[in-house]
C-alpha cells in the first residue's frame, strides 16, 4: 500500500467519525432553533401543546381566558413563550457553532458539548414527564436521547 492511500484512509477513516459525533447533534440543533422559532412566530404559542397544558391546568384556555382578571393573560403567556422560543432557538445556535472542526478535534470541548447538551434533554425530559406527561413533545425528547446517544458513540470513537 503507498503511503499516499495510507494516508487517505486514515483522513477518510476520521472523517466518517467525525460524522458520527457531528451529525446527531446537528440535527438536535436544528431541531432547537425549528422549534424556538415557532414558540416566537407562532400567535397562540401555548396551543402547541394544548391537550397536555389543558391537562396540567386542569381547565380549558377558553375557560381561563373567560374570566375578566385574565383578560391580559394570553399576552403575558405570548410574551413568555416568545422568551423561551429565543432561549431554545439560541441553545440550538450554540450546539451548531460549537460544531466546527477546530472545535472537534479537542476532546475536553466535545465533553463539554455532549455534557452540556445532555444535561438540557435529559433535564427538560424528566420535567415533561413529570409535569406534562401527555405531551406529544416527549417522543421528540426521546429521538433527541437518541441522538445525543450516537454523538456520545461517536465521541468515543473520536477519542
Amino acid at each position: 500500500m503507498t503511503n499516499f492511500y495510507k494516508q487517505k484512509k486514515f483522513f477518510y477513516f476520521l472523517y466518517m467519525k467525525n460524522k458520527l459525533f457531528r451529525i446527531p447533534l446537528l440535527t438536535i440543533g436544528f431541531i432547537f432553533i425549528i422549534m424556538g422559532l415557532r414558540y416566537i412566530f407562532v400567535d397562540e404559542p401555548w396551543m402547541l401543546d394544548k391537550v397536555a397544558n389543558e391537562e396540567r391546568l386542569n381547565m380549558t384556555f377558553e375557560k381561563l381566558f373567560s374570566n375578566e382578571i385574565n383578560d391580559t393573560l394570553p399576552g403575558y403567556l405570548q410574551q413568555n413563550y416568545r422568551f423561551f422560543g429565543l432561549w431554545i432557538s439560541m441553545i440550538g445556535l450554540f450546539i451548531i457553532s460549537f460544531l466546527r472542526e477546530k472545535f472537534i478535534e479537542d476532546s475536553d470541548i466535545r465533553k463539554s458539548l455532549l455534557i452540556c447538551t445532555g444535561l438540557t434533554v435529559y433535564l427538560a425530559l424528566v420535567l415533561a414527564f413529570i409535569w406534562i406527561p401527555s405531551s406529544p413533545f416527549i417522543y421528540l425528547g426521546l429521538g433527541i436521547v437518541i441522538l445525543h446517544s450516537i454523538s456520545i458513540i461517536g465521541n468515543r470513537k473520536i477519542s
